[in-house]
């Protein structure tokens, strides 16, 4: 029986990246999606077929849920449930921007409440429904084709949880909130087994920053980031992979920063 990955947002972009990545370690996926099933089913169809390239046998399926919503945050565990038996790895990577950049002196409640609703109250409650799955399942007996069960929590927030973003600080916030996340799971749980890191991406490119690639392009050629070149959903995905392969067994409540160096404080 493979490890199952449960991973938030993965019908594109860095959701995306990560469960390729997964397939290719022979992992069983569980896709969420919120809206595009049809990327949702492209991804799931291309992760088996790495998996097959990679001469591993792997299951993708397919889940719309919301995150936001308690009602599907539960429906989208009760899937992973009926369809694998088990959790080994929950990715929270769902996330929403703004719709419109605002200066905050004129930025309104209704956007605030969205991101935070889907930023940090959704992964907030969905992990805490995992990991009671997760300890259930480690005081388990479990049958004998059962993989070795080391369950592992990883959030990917972003480097907006830290860098000031005057038109957009509903999206700070909510990355600034989601980072705290980390640390305290990393706390509860270490007790049980159960080891949870926090992935903080730079500048990607997906369809979120593909509205300010004329932007972001002058900035990395002027030198924002030690290492020049837009990151790619991939560069998430491997980082995501190193923690399911268990590389970093004694390590909980870290923060791996995938930035091209941007956190950097250079003179």
């Amino acid at each position: 029986m493979n490890s199952t990955a449960l991973v938030t947002g993965a019908s594109r972009g860095i959701g995306r990246g990560i469960a390729l990545e997964l397939a290719r370690l022979g992992y069983d996926l569980v896709i969420n999606y919120a809206g595009n099933e049809a990327a949702a089913r492209q991804t799931a169809c291309d992760c088996g077929a790495l998996a097959r390239d990679c001469g591993r046998t792997i299951r993708a399926e397919i889940c719309q849920a919301d995150i936001s919503k308690s009602a599907e945050r539960h429906k989208l565990i009760d899937f992973t449930r009926a369809t694998f038996g088990r959790l080994d790895l929950l990715v929270n990577n769902a996330g929403v921007a703004p719709d419109v950049r605002a200066d905050i002196l004129e930025a309104g409640e209704e956007s605030f409440d969205r991101l935070i609703a889907i930023n940090v109250k959704g992964p907030y409650f969905l992990t805490q429904i995992a990991a009671n799955w997760m300890i259930k399942l480690i005081n388990s007996p479990q049958p004998a084709d059962f993989a070795p069960y080391r369950p592992k929590i990883v959030t990917i927030s972003s480097i907006s949880a830290y860098t000031a973003s005057t038109n957009r600080g509903d999206y700070c916030v909510s990355k600034a909130a989601l980072s705290m996340l980390t640390p305290l799971f990393a706390s509860r749980l270490a007790a049980h087994g159960i080891n949870v890191y926090e992935i903080r991406p730079g500048i990607i490119a997906t369809d979120m920053t593909g509205p300010v690639k004329e932007k972001y392009d002058k900035l990395i050629a002027e030198v924002l980031t030690p290492i020049q070149r837009w990151g790619a959903p991939e560069d998430i995905g491997r980082a995501v992979a190193a923690i399911a392969s268990d590389a970093f067994p004694f390590s909980t409540g870290e923060v791996i920063n995938v930035d091209g160096g941007f956190h950097l404080r250079r003179l």
